[in-house]
């Protein structure tokens, strides 16, 4: 076919983005693999704390500490339903030993180095500093008729994805079940204090974090025995802080054994798997793990945590321009989806949220509508979510200690 001259030809053939590095220089192995740490660098792990016990281990911590086992009830009441790790405000306690008792159980874990807020004060960004000098993030997010927050269960992360900004950090540590526990406990405190907005205004004074999302730094499910640590005591009833397991969301890149182990724990919280391309050739540039373990046996274990636990999984999708919001991919990932059945599964499309060491953006709005209408008419449930923080690097993907915030901390 001749065109006449000085005529530009279109190409119909989608523009196809690699992934790649920009302002900073991603970690390899060897033979030139990303480089994936699933064990954490020995580090010292902070003083042991009540949210690190069990029941059982707390009575036999006190015995230790030459108190009674009763105590133990106190300090949990203290800590889970007050809020509070000060010592001069527990006047049940013995006043001879109490600063001795509380240091023993309640050690400070977390201290506050820098705090943002944006969404008119409904979206609260912490930057902690842990026992040992390192910095890890959490986000407080109030919705209608719910108080979500965004976890760290990692200082840093080893997964080393090229879009995200923890990934880049590389892994610090693992935090404890304790450091964990404690962002909640130290959330909690910042609302029954008015600082998510006063509670006699919103109508709830006792009102408190209802959801988790362990989406904050780190990979979750390679810190596997503290997040579960974690878990087990924000859902304990009688000694911990009560909450629904329904409420609580592990999010992970896909590391399938652990998945496999997560089905088996008889704790229904919502799994989310973090996918971003439906093809091997894309997500082992995007998602350096899908190296060990590929999209079909990622998806196989998503199912297979929906027939265990009866709970709908999450597919998280970040849509990044010319890289993997193509419609094709959309069809596969429909199609990779119905293969495994109906019913079990929702889609959450979310708007990248760039990092300063990323070359890429957000897809058009036109093209994150195309890729959700696909996925609709296919039968599969999708819903474009909406990010917060994206004014103090506070949504996903963004969390990780800056210049800035290591300033901050210097000061």
């Amino acid at each position: 076919m001749t065109t006449p001259e000085n005529t530009p030809v279109r190409s119909t053939t989608p523009r196809q983005v690699r992934p790649a590095t920009e302002g900073w220089s991603q970690k390899k192995d060897d033979a030139g693999r990303p480089l994936l740490q699933f064990a954490s660098p020995k580090k010292g792990m902070p003083p042991a704390h009540l949210a690190d016990m069990t029941p059982k281990e707390r009575a036999e911590k006190l015995s230790e500490l030459g108190f009674p086992a009763f105590r133990a009830k106190q300090l949990e009441k203290h800590y889970f339903t007050h809020y509070t790790s000060d010592p001069t405000t527990m006047t049940d306690l013995p006043a001879v030993g109490r600063e001795e008792l509380v240091g023993g159980m309640l050690p400070p874990l977390l201290t506050e180095v820098r705090r943002l807020e944006t969404d008119r004060g409904d979206t609260i960004k912490f930057l902690w500093k842990l026992h040992d000098g390192a910095l890890v993030e959490s986000v407080l997010m109030r919705y209608t008729g719910r108080i979500t927050l965004c976890v760290s269960s990692q200082a840093g992360c080893g997964m080393n994805c090229p879009f995200c900004a923890t990934g880049q950090a590389g892994l610090t540590r693992n935090m404890s079940a304790a450091e964990i526990v404690d962002q909640v406990v130290r959330a909690n405190r910042l609302i029954a204090e008015g600082g998510l907005g006063d509670p006699r205004r919103v109508g709830h004074e006792d009102e408190r974090v209802t959801n988790i999302v362990f989406m904050g730094m780190g990979e979750p499910l390679a810190n596997y025995k503290r997040l579960m640590q974690a878990i087990r005591t924000m859902v304990d009833k009688d000694h911990g802080l009560g909450m629904s397991a329904r409420g609580i969301t592990v999010s992970t890149v896909g590391l399938v054994p652990a998945i496999k182990k997560l089905s088996d724990e008889d704790i229904p919280v919502t799994f989310a798997l973090s996918l971003h391309a439906p093809d091997d050739v894309l997500r082992d540039e995007l998602i350096p793990v899908n190296s060990r373990w590929k999209v079909d046996e990622a998806l196989d274990a998503a199912r297979e945590y929906f027939d265990k636990t009866g709970r709908r999984v999450s597919i998280e999708y970040a849509l990044i321009k010319d890289m993997n919001d193509h419609g094709w991919r959309a069809d596969l990932l429909a199609d990779k989806l119905n293969e495994r059945g109906r019913g079990w599964v929702h889609v959450n499309p979310i708007p990248l949220n760039p990092t300063p060491g990323s070359i890429w953006t957000a897809s058009d709005v036109s093209v994150q509508n195309e890729f959700v209408r696909r996925l609709n008419d296919a039968g599969i449930p999708t819903t474009l979510r909406d990010t917060r923080g994206k004014e103090i690097d506070g949504a996903c993907g963004q969390l990780v200690a800056t210049e800035d915030d290591v300033a901050a901390y210097g000061a």
